[in-house]
């Protein structure tokens, strides 16, 4: 009889409760469930206000279950979080911006930043309610400074090969850039609700939204592009 070693992963234990034996689930597609279902609930009800036992009935599992994957709450709320930004900071590193002129290039990324944020109104949320919390698991997590580098490493590469190409003619720092970019992109999702009521206005409406997503394009390109 063979051994498990220390470094083998022991199995979840049987819990009498769970629905579907353990033998019979795939590891990897109940942990993206589970992660997927926890991302409409933390981004919903925050940290404090979701409940692990709804994640489990909605994925059709036990709590047991999902602290086997995540050890706890908290370390369900990290994983999301890594797997929130991972989506957006996945495409943007394989997104292939070089054989475009840098002032191209540039408004490819912006749009495509507008774009995400639209799209992903849950990754607005978590963001808000990491920020809330001061980004305490931001701060814990090693994953997530890794996922975040290539943002960066995209853009100055593009400003470097911009200014080498005299295109670009002002200096700004890439994380400053990023930020810039990010803040008219993600304010506007953020803060449509209260924006709208105040000041009447529909972010959703195609013509607003075409509007705008050109705005921020052109506001980013032609800034880099003037001298300083």
């Amino acid at each position: 009889m063979t051994m498990p070693s220390d470094h083998t992963p022991l199995p979840p234990p049987a819990d009498s409760s769970d629905p579907v034996p353990p033998k019979q689930r795939d590891p990897e597609r109940t942990r993206e469930d589970i992660l997927r279902i926890a991302t409409e609930e933390f981004s919903t009800h925050g940290l404090s206000g979701a409940r692990v036992d709804a994640i489990a009935a909605r994925t059709h599992t036990t709590k047991r279950m999902i602290y086997y994957y995540f050890e706890s709450k908290e370390g369900l709320y990290s994983a999301v979080l890594e797997r929130a930004y991972g989506g957006i900071r996945g495409v943007e590193s394989h997104m292939d911006l070089d054989p475009l002129p840098p002032e191209t290039a540039l408004r490819r990324l912006v749009e495509f930043t507008f774009d995400y944020h639209e799209s992903h109104p849950e990754f607005i949320r978590l963001v808000m309610i990491e920020n809330i919390h001061h980004a305490a698991h931001v701060r814990t997590s090693k994953g997530l400074r890794t996922t975040n580098s290539p943002a960066i490493a995209v853009l100055s590469h593009l400003l470097a090969r911009g200014h080498a190409e005299g295109v670009f003619k002002r200096q700004i720092d890439a994380v400053e850039l990023h930020m810039l970019i990010s803040s008219f992109c993600f304010y506007r999702m953020s803060n449509r609700w209260t924006f709208g009521a105040l000041y009447d206005i529909d972010v959703s409406d195609p013509r607003t939204r075409e509007r705008q997503r050109r705005l921020i394009a052109d506001a980013i390109v032609q800034l880099m592009m003037a001298p300083n």
